[in-house]
């Protein structure tokens, strides 16, 4: 039995492993990991350069633009959820006895600290967009607070290419054959 699951392992790795299947796995994987489901995509990306090791810039750039990819999802979902929530709050509107509308219950102080400092930093804020945790909820805050659409991909994809290149290189240079 362990033998079937060894043999099956190497050949998902060895398929894997092939240009035209690999790239466009770590593709879907990277784009999937930047949305707000939890799954990492850096042991793909280096499960695959091990075993293509003429392929690192490749899989990097690939990786790269799945996760900015996902990136700009979480940002178009930030977006449509605030269009939402907009659209919700002209429909109910809630105010006290006196006429005054209640403060948002909501926006503590971590919310409007937050909401501040990404507002002042703008689009180049999402250079950590790479970050794990805060990282894909910052592309969702983005898209809520309105940030402009194009610069926000471009610094969500200079922190990714970041974060893959020396992530990669930094596990390459670690574990340099795991020999698979």
């Amino acid at each position: 039995m362990q033998a079937w699951i060894s043999d099956l392992i190497s050949w998902l790795l060895a398929a894997l492993s092939l240009p035209e299947v690999g790239l466009s796995a770590i593709f879907i994987i990277s784009l999937v990991s930047a949305t707000l489901l939890p799954l990492g995509s850096e042991p793909a990306v280096f499960a695959y350069i091990n075993l293509a090791p003429h392929m690192f810039w490749p899989a990097v750039l690939v990786a790269t633009v799945g996760n900015t990819a996902g990136g700009a999802i979480s940002y178009a979902m930030g977006l449509g959820a605030e269009k939402a929530y907009e659209a919700w709050r002209e429909k109910h509107p809630q105010h006290t006895e006196d006429g005054a509308t209640p403060k948002n219950k909501a926006a503590g102080r971590w919310h409007e600290l937050g909401r501040r400092w990404l507002t002042r930093m703008g689009p180049p804020a999402l250079l950590l967009s790479w970050l794990p945790v805060v990282g894909d909820p910052l592309c969702a805050v983005a898209g809520w607070l309105r940030l402009p659409f194009w610069p926000s991909v471009f610094y969500m994809a200079v922190g990714k290419l970041a974060r893959y290149t020396t992530m990669t290189a930094g596990l390459l240079w670690i574990f340099p054959k795991l020999g698979w």
